[in-house]
Parts: structure tokens; C-alpha cells; sequence
């Protein structure tokens, strides 16, 4: 039985195949066609998993959308009409698009799909639907190692939903209680990402990291302008000071006179107010997580929870959640935001649809002679691999000065390549699915040095300098560096460095503030840690990425540190790496000293000249 899940149209396109229950690929559009977020039809995606399932389209028993377009209709005309006569040019501009494309999406769907097999549309396997907040319940729920949990989805919006809450059970979801649109969690911080002058749907991540520089003087504004917060964490906001139900923009002028300025400029400098607006709508964001986690324990009475949707991938929230709330554990879905979907639709029609049994024991290897695994994700590692004959006959075709080693020759070599430091470009085996890179399509540091983070942040990723990076570590080493104590693979758990590690600053440093505070390092790791101390942690297990874990351990008996700096293979505006020609051109065109494609080995100095394109920076869109 093989289902295929397809997400699209919206942000971050995917395609995830299981097969009896087990996923057997997935992969997001962006990157195959190298556009960041592409929200087109998910061909490539799809191809590439029907592929690694060795199977034609139209031998699938199902394929599942992962939300139901009609129903999102429905919302944009009931939202229009209950705001008439404001939004009448953004309505009509949104039925134009609708009438033209939208409303017709199944046909769509079916035409695309008839196309990539191609045969006629009545050849297709059965097409059918699942709801948005379902699809990430879906998601969040199968692949985890709990029998039983909550389930809280929280995002910008589904057709009405923007948080949801549900009982996962064996093989079921059972729908609790949802807040709709136009209140959202969500929307609400991509509120201050656009105000921020941040791109939506990809600068939050940004505005997190800002906080920390910032102190949060606005929260008081916040929560008597802008948001309603009940004790069980239900909300309400303000729409007199949001724009997004009826118009182009997050924010309004009434948004703007709130906090006395017009919003930032994006690619302008960033200033102590915008630190402290970031500051403030993470805490607040922080407080509702809570309060929803809290309501959610009080309700359901059960040890466990599992989250998804786009807000999942606060992993500061996160860390909160996992210290100060009651649940037991808890578990992310690590392709928490649209993509993710494609893999819950599909897992929802074979557990939910199709009543199959979910045999935890079996899935998880216990009881047999199976290395066992930390849940059903396979630790993300879903996409594309490529074989040693692809590799060395791309390199040969490009005239690429390479050594090729055995593995103990090359990890021992990396190691020592890391701890002169050197930045490493790391890609193997097969490419991770969803936002974060996890050893697979990473670029590698070594954390004790000092200016690590910056000349990772301006030489290889140019980016913002304040981004911090995060840290691989072994798993089993991970409290002995980190105010954590138990696994985070999917680096979506934030926690302190362990305070023994930390660097004591003197009173002059102390009255540093903004961006200034970058210059004082703060641990004996200063790469990976924040200003405020924090670090969003990845731990490294063998039976995921076991030759990721003996580098690390290789760097250990190295150097006594079993942590590297970890972050994704690729440059501002452009997907994650996916083939080793993008892996190769990303190497080219930065300030990496080296470059790893499974057992080549590559240095920088020995390169032939690359023919440089002064303007490349502006091949992608700027985020």
C-alpha cells in the first residue's frame, strides 16, 4: 500500500511517499528548482519519491492533499464580506486568482498529476482531501514515539483554524477544540516579522533570534492594544491594528502609530526598537504557548504532547514548553510548517482512512534485534542521496582538484581539517527533510573559536550578524554542556549552556547593549552560544547518523569538545543544497576553506578559478 501526500500552493511545496505506514521519501520543491519557499505544484518533489519507491504514478494506491481548498474559499468570502466595503481591491484581486486557478484546484491537481504519469486523468489512483490543522495533527502525531498524547497545531491559518488541539490515540485523532481565523498565533508574530521589515513566512525565525539583544518594554503596549489572552490561553486580537484580513500588508497605519514609527525598511539597520519589539512579541508569544500546553494537560490528562504547525518551529517556546510544563515529554514535528503536511495527509489516510493499526513496538524496533529509533522520521534524512559514480563524475566534469579517502582516513582528517579552524562543507548520504540542516547538508565549525560565528555569518551565509548558529552534540554528552537532559535531534529545543561553561563578564561589558553585546564572548563554546546564553540544540545519535556522530567523535578524542557548530548548507536567499553540484557552487562562491561530498574531499586553495559572477548574490530572492 503506497499513499503519496502532496503539499503546495502556498509556501514550501513537498511530497512524501509511505509505504505500509513507513515513510519511504520526502523532499520539499525548493529544492530541486532552487527557489527559496517554492509553492508551485511539487513535480520534482513528486518524482523524486515515486523514485526512491521504484514505482510508476499510477501504481499508488492513494494520493491526498493535504487541506481542502473549497473551505479556504468559503473563509476569504465570509472574511470579505463581513469587513465589506474595506478590502475591496484586495478582494478582488484575490477573486481573480481564485476564479482563474484556485477554485478548480482538483482539476488542477489531476491535470499536473496526469501530466507527470503521463496518462489520462480517469488512470489516476484516487485522489482525495484532508483538512490543513489535520494534515499537521497527522504529522505530528504517527511519527512520534507516544502511543497517546495532545495534539496542539498552531500556525498563521488552515481554512479556519489557527490552532487546534486534538487527542491522538493508537490510530486515531480526535478533534478537541480550535480558535479560527482571523485570531492567530501565527499571523500575529508574522505581524511583527512584516513591522520588523523581515519577509513573511521566512524572517520569523529571524525575529527570534533578534530578541535576545533586546529588553521586552512593549509587552505591556501589546497586551492592552493588540491581543486578548484568556487564562487557558484562547485569544483574541485587535483587527483594528492588523491589516492582513482584508489588504496586501500585515500592519496598518493605526499599527504603526501604536508603536510610533512606520515600519522598518527591510535591509535597513536594525535598531535597539526593533531588538525591543522582538523581545517583547516573543515573550508574549511565549506566555499564550504556555497557558495553550497548560489548558491542554488540564483537559486531556495524558503524559505526552506533540506539536506542529509553523509557531512548532519556535524553538525557544519550545524550550519553555519542555521545562515548565507538565507534560511528561514532548515531540516535534520537524517539518513543522506547510511541508510537513504531505507527509500527516498521507499517515492520516492510512491510519485514520484506511483504520490501520499502529503497532508502536513493531515501528520502534523494540523487542527485536532493529537498532531502535527515536520515532518515525528517520531522523529527517528522506531526500536524495547520490552515489560515488555520480559524485566523482560531476567533480571530473568541472576539473575539481579532490582527494578520496576511506572513512577512517576522511574522519580523522575533517576532524583535524576543523579543529585548525577551518569551516567545513559537509554532505552525505541522504538530504534532510523540512528547515533545519542535520549533518547531512551542513556547514561545520569548530565552536571554541571565537570568531566562528562571524565569519561563518559574513563569509559563507552573508547574512545578519546577529543570527547565532547552533551546536551538534553527541547525545549522550549533550548535559554535559547544555541545561538539557533529554534528546532534541531536530534542533527545536532551546536551552542555556551549562553555567560552569560560561564566561563571566565585568561590569563595563555588562552595560553593552544591542548588537555591541556580539563582542563579548559567552561561553568556552562562544559560536554556539547566544547572547543571553542560549543555544538551540541538535543531539547526535548513532542509530540516525552514525557518521555524523564519529566525526564528532573524532573532533572529541581531537580536542576534548564533542560539539561542532552546525549550520545549513547554503547561502542567504537560497535553498539547502541538494545535489553535489549545488553543494560544489555554494563551496565555490563563499569563503569555505573546505568541502566534504561523501569520501572526496576537497580544498579551497586547490580549486581552478571559478568564473565569478560579481551580481550572484542577486540570483536569489533577498530575505
Amino acid at each position: 500500500m503506497r499513499i503519496l501526500g502532496i503539499s503546495a500552493y502556498y509556501h514550501d511545496s513537498a511530497a512524501a511517499l509511505i509505504q505500509e505506514g513507513t515513510i519511504i521519501a520526502a523532499a520539499q520543491e525548493e529544492r530541486f528548482t532552487r527557489k527559496k519557499h517554492d509553492p508551485r505544484f511539487p513535480q520534482n518533489a513528486i518524482l523524486y519519491t515515486l523514485t526512491e519507491a521504484q514505482i510508476p504514478l499510477q501504481k499508488l494506491d492513494y494520493i491526498v492533499f493535504y487541506e481542502k481548498p473549497l473551505l479556504t474559499f468559503e473563509r476569504l468570502l465570509e472574511t470579505y464580506l463581513a469587513y465589506a466595503p474595506q478590502g475591496f481591491h484586495s478582494f478582488i484581486a484575490a477573486m481573480s486568482a481564485w476564479l482563474q486557478e484556485k477554485l478548480y484546484l482538483k482539476t488542477i491537481l489531476k491535470k499536473e498529476l496526469a501530466k507527470l504519469a503521463n496518462c489520462k486523468t480517469s488512470k489516476l489512483p484516487p485522489l482525495l482531501f484532508a483538512e490543513h490543522h489535520q494534515s499537521h495533527a497527522a504529522s505530528a502525531f504517527f511519527p512520534s514515539p507516544f502511543n497517546q498524547a495532545a495534539v496542539l497545531c498552531l500556525d498563521a491559518v488552515g481554512e479556519w483554524a489557527t490552532t487546534s488541539l486534538w487527542l491522538g490515540k493508537n490510530n486515531e485523532l480526535t478533534p478537541q477544540w480550535e480558535i479560527n481565523f482571523p485570531h492567530s498565533l501565527g499571523l500575529f508574530y508574522s505581524a511583527f516579522t512584516y513591522y520588523t521589515g523581515f519577509k513573511v513566512n521566512s524572517g520569523e525565525y529571524k525575529l527570534m533570534g533578534l530578541a535576545p539583544y533586546g529588553e521586552p518594554k512593549y509587552v505591556d503596549i501589546i497586551l492592552d492594544n493588540l491581543i486578548d489572552i484568556k487564562e487557558d490561553g484562547t485569544f483574541r486580537l485587535n483587527m483594528k491594528y492588523f491589516n492582513y484580513a482584508v489588504g496586501l500588508t500585515m500592519t496598518n497605519e493605526k499599527f504603526s502609530r501604536l508603536f510610533g514609527a512606520p515600519r522598518r525598511q527591510p535591509e535597513s539597520e536594525l535598531t535597539q526598537r526593533e531588538m525591543n519589539i522582538a523581545a517583547s512579541v516573543q515573550k508574549v508569544t511565549e506566555e499564550i504557548v504556555l497557558k495553550l500546553t497548560n489548558t491542554a494537560y488540564q483537559e486531556l490528562g495524558v503524559d505526552h504532547l506533540c506539536l506542529a504547525g509553523g509557531v512548532a518551529l519556535n524553538c525557544v517556546a519550545n524550550g519553555r514548553i519542555s521545562r515548565e510544563s507538565k507534560f511528561k515529554d514532548i515531540w516535534i514535528q520537524p517539518a513543522a510548517g506547510d511541508a510537513g503536511g504531505a507527509i500527516g495527509a498521507a499517515l492520516g489516510v492510512w491510519y485514520q482512512y484506511l483504520d490501520n493499526p499502529r503497532n508502536l513496538e513493531v515501528r520502534m524496533g523494540v523487542g527485536s534485534d532493529s537498532i531502535p529509533k527515536l520515532d518515525g522520521m528517520q531522523g529527517t534524512y528522506l531526500g536524495p542521496k547520490f552515489s560515488a559514480k555520480e559524485i566523482g563524475q560531476y567533480l571530473n566534469d568541472v576539473q575539481a582538484k579532490y582527494i578520496r579517502l576511506d572513512e577512517t582516513q576522511l574522519l580523522s582528517k575533517v576532524a583535524e581539517i576543523i579543529a585548525q579552524g577551518n569551516v567545513v562543507g559537509w554532505f552525505q548520504g541522504r538530504m534532510e527533510f523540512g528547515p533545519r540542516a542535520l549533518g547531512n547538508r551542513s556547514i561545520i565549525g569548530d565552536p571554541r573559536h571565537e570568531k566562528m560565528q562571524s565569519v561563518m555569518n559574513l563569509k559563507i551565509k552573508y547574512r545578519e550578524s546577529f543570527r547565532p548558529f547552533a551546536p551538534s552534540v553527541l547525545a549522550e554528552r549533550v548535559s554535559d554542556y547544555f541545561e538539557l537532559d533529554k534528546p532534541s535531534p531536530y534542533m527545536l529545543l532551546v536551552a542555556s549552556v551549562k553555567e560552569e561553561l560560561r564566561l563571566p563578564m565585568n561590569d563595563e561589558q555588562k552595560q553593552l547593549f544591542g548588537i555591541e553585546k556580539l563582542k563579548i564572548p559567552r561561553s568556552k563554546i562562544p559560536a554556539i552560544t547566544h547572547v543571553d546564553y542560549s543555544a538551540r540544540i541538535q543531539t547526535v545519535h548513532p542509530e540516525t547518523n552514525s557518521r555524523y556522530y564519529q566525526l564528532i567523535k573524532e573532533f572529541e578524542r581531537l580536542t576534548g569538545c564533542g560539539v561542532l557548530v552546525n549550520t545549513s548548507f547554503n547561502v542567504r536567499g537560497e535553498p539547502i543544497v541538494c545535489s553535489p553540484e549545488d553543494a560544489y557552487r555554494c563551496f565555490m562562491r563563499t569563503e569555505m576553506d573546505y568541502l566534504v561530498i561523501e569520501n572526496y574531499l576537497l580544498a579551497k586553495a586547490k580549486q581552478p578559478q571559478w568564473q565569478k559572477n560579481d551580481s550572484w548574490k542577486n540570483e536569489f530572492e533577498l530575505d
